[in-house]
């Protein structure tokens, strides 16, 4: 399985809203658990979210709950990531990839930036 870039990303100012999303090749998508990681500048890549294959069950980092919804669309082998109330702390490069354990095959990221 292999994740595309992600996209959807920009600048957008304190309490504003992001959609990213990202489309997986590979005939494994559907029965993969996926998840959103970022990195802040320099700071350590950390998984931000993660769904299970059938959208059932999703996990946040505390950072994040309550302010971002992971889902995914397994027809079109994509998984989307929706940002609300963001805040300055949440400028990374944002990615996808399977989750807990991603593969070693990292897309090309997409810049978040919220700043006034």
């Amino acid at each position: 399985l292999r994740a595309a870039a992600g996209v959807g990303g920009g600048l957008v100012q304190p309490g504003g809203s992001l959609r990213l999303s990202c489309a997986a090749s590979g005939s494994i998508y559907s029965i993969i658990t996926m998840g959103w990681y970022r990195q802040a500048p320099g700071k350590q890549r950390e998984l931000v979210a993660l769904i299970t294959n059938g959208g059932h069950t999703t996990n946040y980092t505390a950072s994040v709950k309550g302010r971002f919804t992971i889902s995914r669309d397994n027809a079109k082998n994509t998984v989307y990531l929706q940002m609300n109330s963001l805040k300055p702390e949440d400028t990374a490069v944002y990615y996808c990839n399977t989750a807990p354990t991603p593969s070693d095959y990292w897309g090309k990221g997409t810049l978040v930036t919220v700043s006034s």
